[in-house]
């Protein structure tokens, strides 16, 4: 049971990961370019640009491609970040608009956009115009594959949300694998090379995918949660989804997610020794992905804790002591009135998250100003 029902302990979930933090050396000059390019689309506000900025995902989860790829894995991030921040509080019918418009870009990027569409649509086809400069034709496929999976699964989240339907362990942990991007997000690693196809869709190659994609989204919902907790946006948490069904207190469910999480790292390492081999020529291509694709849990792990994304400014101190304070519960229907994309520094509600609520009062409510402005996309 919970010690204190304020306070949760995050695991380590990669202490044992035998792939260590590294950061690519292009990321600092190729950020600025695509930072200034990003804030032409006038996408977020000044506030939430600022906190965006900090973002160093791409150079962690990408510590090793070369400087034209390091900028196609920044800007991917850059849709990602808008995509998750818009999709989250839309309706299902919102939601399936706006990726209808993101796949429209991708598969027409020489299309101008309409007038008055959201921005998300020439954001989206710029990234792809720069892509195929550079992208091998099998990479570019695999990603336009594994990009609509992702697209079609977060509309599947955004309707589920809205029916308020939750799911089961098994049913949630394989939506997941779909509605963290991850699968897409590894095409980065290929676009350099021309990995075949029987490579790409070998039952141990792509399962092999799948528990980097499983360790990814294990390890985003425990540090997520605390900030969808407070924000009401936890029904498509694991967390959240194992107190339900199992009946567990917050500890025993992070507890549960980091066992499990254990266990998916087991047999990722059991899998790679089931690597068969197509030759000298393409071994030399499948080691080069794996190498890449063991680097995103790190990556992601480490930037969870370096940006302001979960944690606010007390990141590297949380890391340390594992211990977050609960966040009190915002006004959901507020702050969807205030914020299309509410990127927001944490910390400024640690001094309110030990705060005993009077009994028979509501939570407190997390006060406007530390939002963004809105950003009305017209879908």
């Amino acid at each position: 049971m919970d010690t204190d029902a304020r306070t949760v302990y995050l695991p380590d979930t990669m202490i044992n990961w035998p792939w260590p933090r590294a950061i690519n050396p292009h990321f600092q000059d190729v950020k600025v370019e695509v930072d200034a390019s990003f804030r032409e689309f006038k996408a977020l506000s000044p506030e939430s640009q600022e906190a965006f900025d900090k973002s160093r995902i791409t150079a962690l989860a990408y510590p090793n491609v070369p400087r034209e790829h390091l900028r196609i894995g920044c800007e991917l991030m850059n849709m990602f970040f808008i995509l998750d921040e818009y999709t989250d509080i839309e309706s299902g019918a919102g939601a399936k608009e706006m990726m209808d418009i993101v796949f429209d870009a991708l598969h027409n990027p020489h299309k101008t956009r309409p007038e008055g569409e959201c921005i998300i649509g020439e954001i989206v086809r710029q990234f792809w115009v720069r892509a195929i400069q550079t992208a091998s034709l099998p990479s570019q496929r695999h990603f336009l594959e594994t990009f609509t999976a992702y697209g079609r699964a977060v509309v599947v989240e955004a309707l589920e949300r809205e029916q308020g339907h939750r799911r089961s362990i098994n049913d949630h942990l394989k939506l997941r694998r779909d509605t963290i991007g991850i699968r897409p997000s590894v095409a980065i690693y290929e676009m350099g090379m021309n990995l075949p196809d029987e490579v790409f869709y070998h039952p141990v190659i792509a399962e092999l995918v799948g528990y980097i994609a499983d360790l990814v989204s294990i390890d985003n919902d425990m540090l997520s949660y605390n900030k969808e907790q407070a924000t009401g946006n936890e029904n498509h948490n694991l967390i959240t989804t194992l107190m339900l069904e199992l009946g567990l207190d917050r500890g025993s469910a992070m507890a549960w997610a980091a066992d499990y999480h254990a266990q998916v790292q087991k047999r990722f390492m059991d899998g790679l020794a089931k690597v068969p081999s197509w030759g000298p020529s393409v071994d030399v291509l499948v080691k080069e992905y794996l190498d890449g694709i063991v680097m995103w849990p790190r990556g992601n792990h480490c930037w969870s804790y370096e940006s302001q994304r979960y944690f606010g400014t007390r990141g590297p101190d949380i890391q340390q002591t594992r211990l977050v304070q609960l966040l009190p519960k915002a006004d959901r229907k507020a702050a969807s009135m205030v914020a299309k994309v509410n990127v927001t520094d944490l910390s400024m509600m640690d001094t309110t998250a030990h705060c005993e609520q009077p009994s028979g009062t509501s939570s407190a409510r997390i006060e406007t100003g530390l939002f963004s402005p809105p950003v009305i996309c017209v879908i």
